[in-house]
């Protein structure tokens, strides 16, 4: 068993309250999902993917998991996307904000923990001294990788209106 497997065998179990839905960054309007991938039988957004987080919801639109891996904007969902829902010119920073729980941090209680910040690509991940990360949301692209490393389920997702 690995170190960061003991820590989240700690953790409860995490449960999204009213179903976050999290869509690829590259559409245009939240309606054009209901319109236009209704229909589509291929779903290659999701089977393109090189990350693997994109999943089809029993609706039959795509939402981004990121438990797993985050989003590298590559722009392969878009390029694969034949209903025109994802566009490469509709390309803008996934409609997440992060945060850390303070309570759930192993940092933010005293254990040494960076996690979160290895995995971050765009350095948006502050310490002050070896505790207390908190995300600079000037320099976070909500790319995700920090949320499926973290041992205690500490980053927290909220929809950007």
């Amino acid at each position: 068993m690995q170190r960061r497997d003991f820590f989240k065998s700690f953790a409860k179990p995490f449960k999204e309250k009213d179903e976050l839905v999290v869509r690829p960054p590259y559409f245009l309007d939240e309606d054009d999902f209901k319109n236009g991938c209704i229909d589509c039988v291929d779903k290659a957004c999701a089977t393109i993917c090189e990350e693997k987080i994109i999943i089809i919801q029993p609706d039959g639109t795509p939402k981004l998991d990121f438990t797993k891996s985050g989003c590298s904007y590559c722009d392969e969902c878009a390029n694969a996307c034949i209903k025109d829902v994802l566009k490469i010119e509709n390309r803008k920073n996934i409609q997440v904000e992060f945060s850390i729980d303070r309570l759930k941090c192993m940092s933010w209680n005293n254990t040494m923990c960076f996690s979160c910040k290895d995995p971050c690509l765009d350095n948006a991940i502050d310490f002050t001294a070896m505790f207390r990360p908190i995300i600079d949301i000037s320099k976070c692209t909500s790319c995700g990788y920090c949320v499926g490393v973290c041992p205690t389920d500490a980053i927290k997702l909220e929809v950007r209106s």
